[in-house]
């Protein structure tokens, strides 16, 4: 993201306007987009403002106002699955959420749920997946 102008040009142009001068003459004469300095005139002219605001998103989620409804979907069914609480939210509370931002909600609060697969405990072994050597077609069930 480039930086934003100066304040000192964005006076002077706004001020060359309001002097009279058309948008395009001024935005030719300062070396800036037409519709950048119309940007900046109207802005003047609404709000009084000349200085460049924030550059960015707004931090913070949508779905941080509902932190206590999900963590407590999670606590009472904890294999839901985002979609499911996307859907939830959706019917309960009216807010529209895709999968990933519920993903980031949780990612963000580092919570995270792994599932194991549905394998007997091995007594003669350990559990853990091993790297395969190189050739060998791996699979997901496979233990060693």
């Amino acid at each position: 993201m480039g930086r934003s102008y100066s304040s000192d040009l964005r006076e002077r142009v706004v001020m060359a306007i309001a002097g009279g001068m058309s948008t395009r003459q001024a935005a030719a004469r300062f070396g800036v987009g037409i519709s950048t300095a119309g940007k900046w005139y109207r802005r003047f002219r609404d709000h009084g403002e000349t200085a460049a605001r924030r550059q960015g998103h707004p931090p913070g989620s949508k779905l941080d106002s509902h932190e206590g409804f999900i963590l407590d979907l999670v606590a009472n069914q904890p294999d839901i699955t985002l979609s499911e609480i996307a859907e939830r939210l959706a019917a309960e509370r009216g807010t529209s959420a895709v999968v990933s931002t519920v993903w980031t909600f949780f990612a963000r609060r580092a919570i995270t749920f792994k599932k194991r697969l549905l394998t007997r405990p091995s007594s003669s072994g350990p559990m853990s997946r091993r790297r395969a050597r190189t050739g060998v077609i791996a699979r997901a069930s496979s233990i060693r």
